[in-house]
């Protein structure tokens, strides 16, 4: 490969995305901004529990991919892992004006996989999530769920007699997909780091002790989601009933969630723990040269989780992936994913998995 291929390049529609989209999408209708893909083909839905490198636990897995799909490439096969406090099912595959991100990828002729964690969605609990949170230590970490992403794609990978494929995160997930990439590179197509975490500028505050898992209302969720957006612009962000319907979807997987009143999510606290020890204190839990495939970072410009000013420290770290873009998409936050502006995360993600790349 051509030294030139090892230098940063950003997408061109990074630049337009990030200097236009806002006005872009102002000038949009809600019909196109939401229109799904023009190759609207049948699709196939399959779920499955595969063993957890935990003892006793199991991942809940769904694929997704066209009907008469028969031939499998490295080049179209996805596996994609959530965040910090929210599973993949009700975000990756939740159908908003007719689609799901799920879906988009695979009418493009992709098989496509998410997978929960343990402790999230439709994924076993381990065990201290049954007891009072304070009763245990934080339960799956960035370690044990890099070992329980690494186990998901093992079994794609054999399922399909495949030795790579597309690897991709969101949040959390990016430091869970990334650090698979980084320990095997050689399994990697492409990495795709949406919303990527990355070292805190400032040390972790101390927070106390943490207990096995923590608790998350509806509001304090919609409290999040809107951190940092402009107030005029909050109405219009996310379209009607989308934030009912994917938060009443996503409290929904938890048989615990209705013995609450208001209704609670249990959310497992082993990432909370890593920024203390690790990503709060300037240390990363793996290492970005180690990462070979062609990778893209995106996110949203009124993103807080994962702010662009500190993310975008990880681009340059990335000295030996294949070739690296990165796209910062206007008006969006770190959920852009369910928002109005959601057609341009899934169009430029689409262009990165699906382009020849440079020559």
């Amino acid at each position: 490969m051509a030294p030139a291929c090892k230098h940063i390049a950003v997408l061109l529609i990074g630049l337009m995305v990030g200097l236009f989209a806002g006005s872009a999408a102002q000038a949009q209708t809600p019909a196109r901004a939401q229109a799904a893909p023009a190759r609207l083909v049948r699709l196939v839905t399959e779920e499955t529990m595969i063993a957890s490198p935990q003892a006793g636990l199991k991942i809940y897995v769904r694929n997704k991919h066209p009907a008469g799909m028969t031939r499998f490439t490295p080049d179209r096969t996805l596996v994609f892992v959530h965040g910090a406090t929210y599973p993949a099912s009700t975000a990756f595959d939740l159908e908003l004006g007719g689609v799901s991100w799920m879906d988009y990828i695979a009418r493009h002729g992709f098989d496509v996989y998410l997978l929960d964690l343990p402790g999230y969605g439709r994924s076993s609990r381990p065990v201290a999530m049954d007891q009072p949170a304070a009763a245990g230590q934080p339960i799956e970490t960035t370690a044990d769920a890099v070992r329980d992403y690494v186990a998901v794609v093992d079994w794609v990978l054999a399922r399909r007699h495949l030795t790579r494929l597309d690897a991709a995160g969101w949040s959390w997930g990016t430091t869970i997909a990334a650090g698979f990439a980084a320990e095997q590179p050689g399994k990697v197509n492409r990495l795709v780091l949406y919303a990527p975490v990355w070292l805190a500028q400032t040390p972790a505050p101390a927070t106390g002790t943490l207990g096995a898992y923590r608790l998350v209302t509806r509001d304090a969720a919609l409290k999040r989601w809107l951190n940092g957006v402009p107030e005029d612009k909050q109405a219009g962000l996310i379209p009607e009933g989308w934030f009912d319907r994917w938060q009443k979807a996503t409290w929904a997987t938890d048989p615990k969630s209705s013995e609450a009143s208001p209704p609670v999510l249990r959310a497992p606290n082993g990432v909370f723990l890593d920024f203390q020890r690790f990503w709060g204190m300037g240390q990363p839990t793996y290492n970005p040269a180690k990462i070979t495939a062609p990778t893209l970072m995106i996110q949203a410009e009124w993103d807080r989780d994962t702010p662009p000013a500190r993310s975008q420290g990880l681009f340059p770290m990335l000295t030996n992936a294949a070739w690296k873009k990165y796209v910062l998409i206007g008006e969006g936050t770190h959920t852009v994913m369910m928002e109005r502006n959601r057609m341009l995360l899934f169009q430029a993600v689409q262009a990165f998995l699906e382009e020849d790349g440079p020559r």
